[in-house]
């Protein structure tokens, strides 16, 4: 599992590991079949609503010292794009597609779909005239 967060603690658990740290976001990495991770989610598991039962992600960030990140929408679908740009042309998914792979909605599907999104995104940031 992983989580993006804009600061963190100055340790995390060993269960916890940075993957990657830019400026504005750090990747990091959770070993969620640790059992210090299993057991801190059994003791924040809470009823969410009523006969669902989880943690909740602020909980979580809370007790970690973690403080989410909150990009943009649009810095969101940006970096959707460049990862689905990255798995279009990664050997393993190249090699599925050469063994048949043909999903009912593909790689391209799923950029058009976040194309769709930016442009949307883009006419409700331009001002009305």
């Amino acid at each position: 599992m992983k989580l993006y967060a804009k600061t963190i603690a100055q340790t995390l658990p060993d269960w916890a590991t940075i993957v990657t740290k830019s400026a504005d976001l750090i990747e990091i990495e959770i070993n969620d079949e640790h059992p210090n991770f299993q057991s801190l989610l059994e003791e924040l598991e809470t009823e969410i609503e009523p006969g669902t039962f989880g943690v909740k992600a602020e909980d979580l960030c809370s007790r970690l010292g973690i403080e989410m990140s909150n990009l943009h929408l649009h810095q969101l679908v940006e970096q959707a794009q460049t990862l689905i740009a990255e798995i279009a042309w990664h050997l393993d998914y190249r090699q599925l597609l050469d063994l048949g792979y043909q999903p009912d909605l593909n790689i391209a599907d799923a950029s058009t779909a976040l194309t769709y999104l930016e442009w949307k995104l883009e006419r409700n940031r331009e001002p009305s005239v």
